[in-house]
């Protein structure tokens, strides 16, 4: 990389003529983070079986990641401006490689959390850099090209994740069974930091700038007292110690909200701008959003368990049932584009109902199951629920960030991004204690394992309906902001 200070290009003639080769880095580098959410579900009934995995900790395994990634997201973010953004990316795709290889040869469940723990937190550091540095890389007349490229990028790892996932496992490679699909990273990886080394432009940092450590750790710890009771509540019986905890979970985010307006009063760097957590529509669109991400990991989870533990589907075809949901996302994310900012309640709206026909639709079909289950009885549910995904992203993000002034477009779109993490964890482990507590209860009661499985699987559904029937009512209170200056930020696509 060059020493020399970078400049932003103002026109063609002044940009890098490597930048596209530049892209392809970034855009590797993002696809393997993004394939990574996908790929795991298909593996969560082998790492049971291999690993002597209990309910709370096949949990863990999604769980420990996306907490990781969202509470990174923010603090790394800004430490990609104060060391630069070049530096912190690399950073970032070695931790995730480095963390990838010692999730494929993890010895144990536990090791393979706290690997899991470690990849989060490489994704959080380079996340977050990939668009500012293309933001910066290409001139204005080639940016918005630039950017839909992260959109297909996005819809192709939700697609390509559950089969390269399932043939990895199945394929049984060198006697491996599952680790293979985190193995994958590492020469991946290794290629990308190289490639980084040679192509991308060093970008410098500002060293003035500064991070808000108390409020990294403030809004770490509450977060973590909310989800790990809600995780670990049922295997111990619910004591009172896990409301405690909760309770806990909600003074820490006050006490968080105070630091913050403190930190806002003496100009002081603050975590998540205070100027966002007093703007009433943002932060109602954030809670909206939450609970909107909150309804698909736990699903994949629950539907991977279903399939493979509950009616002996391979990996790999369980992956190809979930491919119908991930062509949806996929095909949605040309069709936003062409939308740009129109219609963007009725698109939330239409999301939301979408989700809840297909996911509803869902619910009743497995509920029905007998001793077998048909994957063609599921295709059609999975692909309108994928629309509905894949729609329902893109306005939100839009709308939300549409009352947000453009100083403070790029803390916004991080903090959203955090928030939708955040409602994967808190799905995963809503979701996941209906579906194993009445698991539980119905083999314990001498229920068949196939009839189980169904109708455990079918009852956790009630979470997603609930959820997206909540978006569906607030979609009507919800403000579309069109003034100068609004801000303007790419919305991620969810894989």
């Amino acid at each position: 990389m060059t020493q020399t200070a970078f400049v932003p290009p103002k026109d063609v003639a002044s940009a890098d003529p490597r930048r596209w080769i530049a892209m392809a880095v970034l855009l590797l580098a993002s696809f393997m983070n993004l394939i990574d959410v996908t790929i795991v579900n298909v593996a969560l009934p082998s790492l049971e079986t291999n690993l002597g995995a209990d309910a709370s900790q096949i949990e863990w395994v999604i769980a420990a990641y996306v907490l990781a990634f969202a509470l990174g997201l923010l603090p790394f973010g800004r430490l990609g401006d104060i060391v630069g953004r070049t530096r912190m990316f690399l950073f970032g795709v070695t931790a995730f490689t480095i963390a990838s290889a010692l999730c494929g040869f993890a010895p144990s469940i536990e090791t393979l959390i706290g690997a899991r723990v470690l990849q989060g937190l490489g994704g959080a550091m380079m996340t977050p850099q990939v668009l500012a540095i293309a933001q910066v890389t290409f001139p204005p007349e080639e940016r918005g090209q630039a950017f839909s490229l992260f959109g297909l990028s996005a819809g192709l790892a939700s697609v390509a994740g559950p089969i390269v996932g399932g043939f990895l496992i199945s394929a049984d490679l060198f006697g491996l069974d599952w680790r293979p699909i985190f193995l994958v990273n590492v020469p991946v990886g290794i290629f990308a930091v190289i490639m980084g080394l040679l192509l991308i432009p060093r970008m410098p940092g500002h060293k003035g700038l500064r991070n808000d450590y108390f409020g990294i750790v403030l809004f770490g710890i509450s977060i973590v007292l909310l989800v790990y009771p809600l995780i670990e509540g049922r295997a111990y019986g619910w004591p009172a110690w896990t409301f405690a905890m909760m309770l806990a979970a909600v003074a820490g985010l006050a006490l968080f909200y105070y630091w913050e307006r403190d930190r806002a009063k003496r100009g002081h760097a603050q975590l998540l701008n205070f100027g966002l957590l007093s703007n009433g529509n943002f932060m109602f669109g954030a809670v909206i959003l939450t609970v909107f991400s909150s309804g698909i990991p736990g699903f994949f989870m629950v539907l991977s368990l279903l399939l493979q533990s509950g009616f002996d589907f391979t990996p790999l075809h369980s992956g190809l049932t979930n491919t119908p949901f991930s062509v949806g996302v996929l095909l949605v994310s040309f069709i936003s584009g062409w939308l740009g900012s129109n219609f963007l309640r009725r698109r939330l709206a239409t999301s939301a109902g979408l989700l809840l026909i297909g996911i509803g639709s869902l619910h009743f079909i497995i509920g029905g199951v007998g001793d077998t289950i048909n994957s063609f009885w599921l295709t059609v549910p999975l692909f309108i629920a994928g629309i509905g995904l894949g729609l329902g992203f893109s306005a939100l993000f839009q709308i939300v960030l549409s009352g947000v002034p453009h100083r403070d477009a790029g803390a916004a779109s991080g903090a959203l991004q955090a928030f939708q993490q955040v409602g994967g964890a808190l799905g995963v482990a809503l979701m996941g204690e209906m579906f194993f507590s009445r698991l539980s209860g119905n083999l314990a009661s001498g229920t068949a394992p196939h009839q189980a499985f169904a109708n455990a699987a079918s009852e956790a559904m009630f979470y997603q309906i609930a959820a997206f029937g909540f978006v569906l009512v607030c979609v009507g209170f919800l403000r579309v902001m069109r003034h100068e200056g609004q801000a303007a930020a790419p919305a991620p696509v969810e894989a």
